[in-house]
């Protein structure tokens, strides 16, 4: 046996043995509940864990790593490419430049990677056989190096607005459609849904769910993505959440810690700044992550804002010691993985370069580093910095640990792979597909009908106009939502068609009703806006269907109704049709309150 394999043995070994005493410690407590019940062995009601995979068991598998090894394991990167082998040409030259290697699987080699994080863009997620291969090979890949340690697998699938994976995979309404349908039970199961059918392709983390509480409409980059504006509903959710996608064998991850519900930067671009006092972000921002933390969630995830309130420094909090160790881990007593939004954003970038980031990081108190733009100096600045003394290796220890406990927690020493069959049975499977569709009906909210005008009745069978705003879809494999909106509406028993805006007006004489689909109105004119008007104005009656953000009533002048389905993907389309047409009694109450307009809580029910 060769030394590698005699090391990957021992890892093994060493990590399965933890496993093992782990679940030994629930068999004898006598108890027996599903893996997704809350009162399940290794859940308290206080803290995360009330055991954990042998510590000391997982401690003796590092024994035989390098430091280059146990720095690796902290990494989470991005890839090109559909094949951990053979990616298309030009995703290969794309890993050439960035990463001075081909494949995902050499990328693995090199810098000893603990995760790979999964993207469209970077031609991942093309489908979900595809994507179980890519995960089987990138796995293949990880065993075969000098440590043998699983990768996790990881990706942002919020469903919604931030969806990764695309049909046949399973889509499901979003956090803020969710929240309008209010109910802890079904958000619990889309998440339990989400979760099989990613673990069936190999993924074991998703970066969801989204734990920020939305007080700002003009928030750029979170709106929709969260549950609501009230932290106790948020709370409500987010842990549903949580035990549902770690019920089915994938690490949630509560994000973005401590709150980004109520910027007006997009991180991505700038660096926020989170203006809210101590007590304040107590009230409003802490519940919901309070809440994901005695649901026991296995992964922080942490923001790139600046907090004054909470650290003076105005480091950004993913740098912050006193906000992820003094807050989340002291006050919270969070006991699992943190780990930092994608290190390639500007709002980390600004005060400190590329070099020091990863280190202040760590220094912080965070575990995982995800996607560093450049690859190669992030890892050398880790090693450098415990060469140096700045880092101990005991700190950097300390994290391989977590994510070595987490990476057993969720059977990837005694597994890590999946399987054409796993696909098949799991994922966008009929079952699963009427769940999204009666879990999406609960959440369309009717906000206005001062005619009286719906629901439309499909027995009179009427002509309908759909026009309006198509954005692209989340995941490139959905709508356009008029053209999806107008195919439902005539399943239902109307006539409607779809077109252009720049054709609305001339074509709407003649119709029983223009149906407007509007995406984030901004205050003052707009093309939406002067589109509502002039189609009032044709005397044909309006119904505005805002199918992201649930302001854009307010920025509108007063149509014949309005409704709100908080995302424009296929199932909410479905979900709106049913509502416009009385198949479903309209459900959704407001999440959020649209100023000028509507309170929290408001939605309208047929008489």
């Amino acid at each position: 046996m060769s030394h590698h394999a005699s090391r990957r043995s021992l890892l093994a070994a060493a990590a399965l043995a933890a496993v093992t005493a782990a679940g030994a410690a629930s068999a004898a407590s006598g108890a027996h509940h599903a893996p997704d019940d809350p009162r399940a062995p290794g859940r308290t009601p206080g803290g995360p864990w009330s055991h954990r995979p042998d510590r000391a068991a997982l401690r003796r598998s590092t024994a035989g790593m390098s430091l280059a090894e146990k720095v690796g394991q902290l990494f989470v990167s991005r890839v090109y490419g559909h094949s951990a082998t053979d990616p298309d040409p030009a995703d290969a030259e794309q890993n050439l430049t960035l990463f001075g290697v081909r494949t995902a699987a050499e990328l693995v080699a090199r810098y000893h990677l603990g995760g790979i994080v999964y993207f469209a863009w970077a031609h991942n997620t093309r489908a979900p056989h595809q994507i179980a291969d890519l995960s089987n090979g990138l796995q293949r890949a990880a065993a075969a190096t000098g440590a043998g340690v699983p990768l996790l697998l990881s990706t942002d699938q919020e469903h919604g607005a931030v969806t990764r994976i695309g049909r046949p995979a399973t889509l499901l309404p979003g956090a803020m459609a969710l929240g309008a349908g209010g109910s802890a039970a079904r958000a619990r199961r889309a998440a339990r849904i989400a979760g099989v059918e990613l673990a069936a392709m190999g993924i074991r983390q998703d970066y969801a769910p989204v734990a920020d509480v939305n007080v700002n409409p003009a928030n750029p980059v979170i709106g929709v993505r969260s549950f609501g504006s009230d932290p106790r509903a948020v709370a409500a959710l987010v842990a549903a959440q949580v035990r549902g996608y770690q019920g089915a064998g994938v690490a949630a991850a509560a994000k973005h810690f401590p709150g980004h519900g109520d910027t007006e930067t997009d991180s991505h671009v700038g660096l926020p700044v989170m203006r809210h006092t101590r007590a304040v972000w107590e009230e409003l921002d802490e519940p919901p992550f309070r809440a994901a933390v005695e649901a026991g969630v296995d992964v922080v995830m942490t923001a790139h804002i600046v907090f004054p309130a909470l650290d003076p420094s105005l480091d950004p909090a993913t740098l912050s010691r006193p906000i992820v160790t003094g807050i989340l881990r002291e006050r919270l007593g969070f006991r699992g993985v943190v780990v930092t939004d994608a290190l390639d954003m500007a709002g980390v970038r600004q005060k400190y370069g590329d070099d020091r980031v990863p280190v202040l990081a760590l220094k912080a108190g965070c575990d995982q580093l995800l996607n560093p733009p450049d690859l190669a100096l992030a890892h050398r600045s880790v090693l450098a910095a415990v060469e140096s003394g700045e880092l101990t290796e005991a700190r950097i220890e300390e994290s391989v640990l977590r994510i070595l406990e987490l990476k057993a927690r969720r059977g990837l020493f005694e597994d890590p792979y999946t399987s054409a069959r796993a696909v098949d049975a799991a994922v966008g499977t009929p079952a699963h597909l009427a769940a999204a569709d009666e879990i999406a009906a609960g959440t369309t909210t009717l906000l206005a009908n001062p005619l009286r005008l719906l629901p439309l009745d499909p027995a009179l069978a009427p002509r309908l106009l759909v026009t309006g705003t198509d954005p692209v879809s989340p995941s490139g494999t959905t709508g356009p939502p008029t053209e999806v909106l107008a195919r439902e509406l005539t399943a239902l028993g109307c006539r409607a068609s779809a077109v252009p805006p720049g054709r609305a007006v001339a074509a709407a004489p003649g119709h029983a009703a223009v149906l407007v689909c509007t995406y984030n109105v901004p205050e003052g004119e707009s093309p939406q806006r002067a589109l509502v008007t002039e189609l009032l104005a044709s005397g044909v009656p309006v119904v505005v269907v805002a199918i992201r953000n649930p302001y854009d009533p307010a920025r509108l002048p007063t149509c014949a109704a309005e409704v709100a389905t908080y995302c424009w993907t296929d199932v909410e389309m479905r979900a709106a049709a049913r509502v416009i047409t009385g198949r479903r009694r309209p459900e959704g109450r407001l999440p959020v309150p649209v100023p000028g307009r509507y309170p929290l809580g408001h939605g309208l029910a047929y008489e």
